[in-house]
């Protein structure tokens, strides 16, 4: 497929087919990683644009919600990637929106201990941008727009990303561009 045909099928709302596991880039006492659950809503838009929105979970069945986000902003295609054909690597720049709601009272006491400087008082269920804004809990400084290093690759009607790093390292660098590809999400 050309990267025009892989743009057009790629256009619509995907999601997760079940909770996803990732390896985290926090470790347990033993020094293991530990694991993030999440469900992913991507929509793909014309223009080169995205909506994903990403629910965290602290259990690997979906059952208690702790975090909601939401991304906004732009696709930058960079052209073929080796690990399947027609995979290309793409950049994921959340330069529209990225809020934060908590999902649950634990992390809404987490954000309003982590998160005070430029945010009014955390409460669960009410979101928060943290566009561009010093952002402790998720390492962002003033000014930074997240930006993630990313694959698609479209297979019938499921579109993979690439696959976390299994020592929980993130996409933020060329260098750490994804090399596999992890379980995918499905046309809605």
């Amino acid at each position: 497929m050309s990267l025009q045909e892989i743009k057009q099928k790629a256009l619509g709302n995907w999601k997760s087919i079940a909770v996803e596991v990732r390896p985290s880039a926090f470790k347990n006492e033993d020094g293991t990683l530990k694991p993030f659950y999440l469900k992913r809503e991507f929509s793909y838009l014309p223009e080169d644009q995205f909506q994903l929105e990403i629910i965290n979970f602290a259990d690997a069945y979906g059952k208690i919600p702790v975090v909601k986000l939401v991304l906004k902003g732009k696709v930058e295609w960079k052209g073929d990637h080796p690990i399947a054909d027609c995979t290309q690597k793409v950049d994921f720049t959340a330069d529209e929106a990225y809020e934060v709601t908590p999902l649950i009272q634990d992390f809404t006491d987490l954000l309003n201990n982590l998160a005070k400087d430029g945010f009014k008082h955390w409460e669960t269920g009410k979101s928060q941008s943290i566009l561009k804004k010093i952002f402790v809990p998720f390492g962002l400084r003033e000014g930074d727009i997240f930006k993630e290093y990313d694959l698609i690759y479209l297979y019938n009607d499921m579109m993979f990303w690439g696959a976390r790093n299994v020592d929980g390292r993130g996409f933020d660098t060329e260098e750490n561009r994804p090399a596999n590809l992890q379980i995918p999400m499905v046309r809605t």
